[in-house]
């Protein structure tokens, strides 16, 4: 990419941050698609950050939820903040923020389409959580989550979710005290349009298989057959 038009990018999403990064390799990866780096380092796309960035905004979202609605409970809060979580929130947010203008994506993922952006705006939120919280600390990433994300935190949000993922990760914490896992067990055909498979434990146990164009929806699959799973054996997934 062009260094003025790099320099473009970073200034945008240093705009949505309201934050001026130190490290402009850590803002360069956290924009950067796995698909524009294939032969480089891990770390020069966003996948680490996104890994550090979904813990970070767990925490923050969870604390803010925890002092803002006093009046709700276990179950409520968890259902609250799995929606606020979710990638359909974060990549709804991350439009309308304009981050998908700052995304730099390799060619063979442009031909995916609205797919790949959607995937992308919600990993790149994530990413950009975790090199905030990197580069500028608590404060500054607390601020960001709350001020794009607070004006979602709505009581209505903590309905019963219809989202398989969210449906599991509340029944496995209300019934069994513990959350789903979930692991990448195999990816086949071509870069531009792969297939992938991923099966989701429950308490060690291989509860639920499922495949998908994306790992998300792949996870979403595998978390539906293991609510049926966890259904046939008794636990209580109404």
């Amino acid at each position: 990419m062009p260094h003025s038009a790099a320099t473009e990018r970073i200034r945008h999403i240093e705009k949505i941050c309201n934050h001026t990064f130190r490290d402009r390799d850590l803002v360069t990866a956290a924009i950067t698609h796995p698909s524009a780096v294939e032969h480089l380092p891990v770390s020069a796309s966003y996948e680490r950050l996104e890994f550090l960035g979904d813990s970070i905004l767990g925490a923050i979202v969870a604390t803010d939820l925890f002092e803002r609605f006093g009046e709700m409970d276990e179950g409520e809060l968890t259902r609250l903040k799995i929606s606020l979580v979710s990638g359909k929130t974060l990549s709804m947010v991350s439009e309308q923020l304009g981050i998908g203008e700052c995304i730099v994506f390799g060619e063979s993922e442009k031909g995916t389409g609205a797919r790949g952006l959607h995937s992308a705006l919600e990993n790149v939120y994530e990413s950009v959580v975790g090199a905030l919280y990197l580069d500028g600390g608590y404060d500054v990433t607390h601020e960001f989550v709350s001020r794009t994300l607070g004006p979602h935190m709505s009581p209505e949000l903590a309905e019963r979710p219809e989202n398989p993922k969210s449906r599991l990760q509340e029944i496995t914490q209300r019934e069994l005290r513990c959350a789903p896992e979930y692991k990448l067990e195999g990816e086949e055909g071509p870069a531009h349009s792969p297939t992938f498979t991923s099966v989701v434990l429950v308490e060690g146990r291989r509860m639920g298989r499922g495949q998908g164009s994306s790992k998300k929806l792949a996870e979403s699959a595998a978390a539906a057959d293991a609510i049926k799973r966890l259904a046939e054996e008794g636990v209580n997934c109404s």
